[in-house]
């Protein structure tokens, strides 16, 4: 064959296999150089945090320049699937820990730096939750549940029940008494709050560890007996649930219209801007039960992009985050229940971590991305006077997709 022919089928060759490789991104191997890291992060309190603790980093770190940009919590997992390999997206994000799995099997984040050393700082409960088929991803800046507040103007502490046939009965007495005005309020469409009744013996979503992808128990025999016993709550709640929703049952609360509420330490700020004299406790315990009611806890985390080209520096400014001076800022501007044994000053804290002893991770498995939705309208139906067990069976076939 003529050398010039073959010569130019080499070159050929070599163009078509250079088209066909990816070129990956560089990763940052030293700080010298001048940074930019691009966090995402929701707004009201986070934002202001992420802004704060970026300046307190460049004074020591002044290579390295810290970029807000709002991206809610709610929209995170699904735009940095879209941004990320668009080489648009940010160093690091904001995410909670119950869509890990959705972010590992997509290539979507690292494990974290130093990983040993950041379990040894953080709560049990949040190292836990960010840890996905034996290893840990990101770094977890707040820990929440929710718990039990109750307007001091309308029911005194020593009133306040500690079992929900306890709650039912004293609400119905209220509401005779007080028309216009309600014993509790809660979002009974929600599946965030509405899985405490499902928790009896301990039954778990997902099983034990949260991750059963065969097996649900969402319509396991303990489930339908403490859905049964949600559904006979309507007693002393008689709204429909289209109108029972979370800014619903706030606004109730807030305007001192309703003696109990459950929610998180998201609502104290709010509810002491109100005026309104209030106290936080445990949830209460479940028909034939002497403790509360175990709870969802969730842990938000900020998470290093697999995209990123400085992920020294991502992972580094994402420790700094939960150094305790800066969770105490964190704290101080969110509200939110640090995610590192820290000393703060609330008088409502206290009830949170009481609650957080009984509260267990919402899985991170994919399959927890379809629980939302479903047990949300099965919790609505059910409240709405539906058939429990169709409506929990319908609700564990859509979650596993059958």
């Amino acid at each position: 064959m003529n050398k010039k022919i073959i010569a130019v089928l080499l070159l050929a060759g070599f163009v078509l296999s250079m088209g066909f490789t990816k070129p990956k991104k560089s990763k940052s191997k030293s700080k010298g150089g001048k940074v930019v890291l691009t966090v995402w992060e929701s707004t009201n309190g986070p934002d202001e945090f992420i802004r704060k603790a970026g300046e307190a980093y460049t004074k020591t770190h002044p290579n390295v320049t810290i970029k807000y940009v709002n991206v809610e919590l709610g929209d995170a997992v699904t735009q940095i699937a879209l941004d990320g390999p668009a080489g648009v997206g940010p160093d690091l994000f904001a995410a909670p820990h119950d869509r890990l799995g959705s972010l590992v099997t997509g290539g979507h984040v690292l494990p974290t730096a130093n990983a040993d050393k950041i379990r040894s700082q953080v709560l049990g409960a949040c190292s836990t939750a960010l840890t996905y088929n034996g290893t840990m991803y990101g770094y977890p800046v707040s820990a929440e549940t929710y718990a039990l507040f109750y307007n001091k103007n309308l029911i005194s502490e020593d009133q306040v029940p500690t079992t929900w046939e306890g709650l039912a009965e004293w609400s119905r007495k209220f509401n005779k008494a007080n028309p216009g005005k309600y014993g509790f309020v809660m979002d009974v469409g929600s599946g965030y709050y509405t899985i405490v009744f499902t928790t009896a013996d301990g039954n778990r979503l997902f099983g034990p560890d949260g991750t059963d992808t065969t097996n649900t128990n969402i319509n396991s025999a303990s489930s339908i007996k403490g859905m049964n016993f949600f559904q006979s709550l309507r007693s002393a709640l008689d709204v429909p649930a289209a109108d029972l929703d979370t800014s619903t049952a706030d606004a109730a609360f807030q305007a001192g219209s309703a003696a109990m509420h459950i929610t998180g330490l998201w609502n104290v700020v709010p509810f002491e801007n109100a005026g309104i004299d209030f106290g936080v406790t445990t949830l209460p315990a479940l028909p034939g039960d002497n403790q509360p009611c175990a709870s969802f806890s969730g842990t938000r985390a900020m998470f290093v992009s697999a995209y990123s080209d400085h992920t020294e520096e991502a992972n580094d400014f994402a420790a700094f985050l939960i150094t305790p001076e800066m969770q105490k800022l964190r704290f101080d501007l969110t509200g939110t229940v640090p995610s590192i044994s820290v000393e703060v000053s609330s008088p409502y804290l206290g009830g949170f971590m009481k609650q957080l002893d009984y509260a267990f991770p919402m899985p991170s498995i994919p399959e927890m991305g379809m629980y939302w939705e479903a047990m949300n309208n099965a919790s609505k139906n059910i409240w709405d006077g539906a058939d429990v067990k169709a409506e929990l069976d319908a609700c564990n076939a859509a979650i596993l997709g059958k």
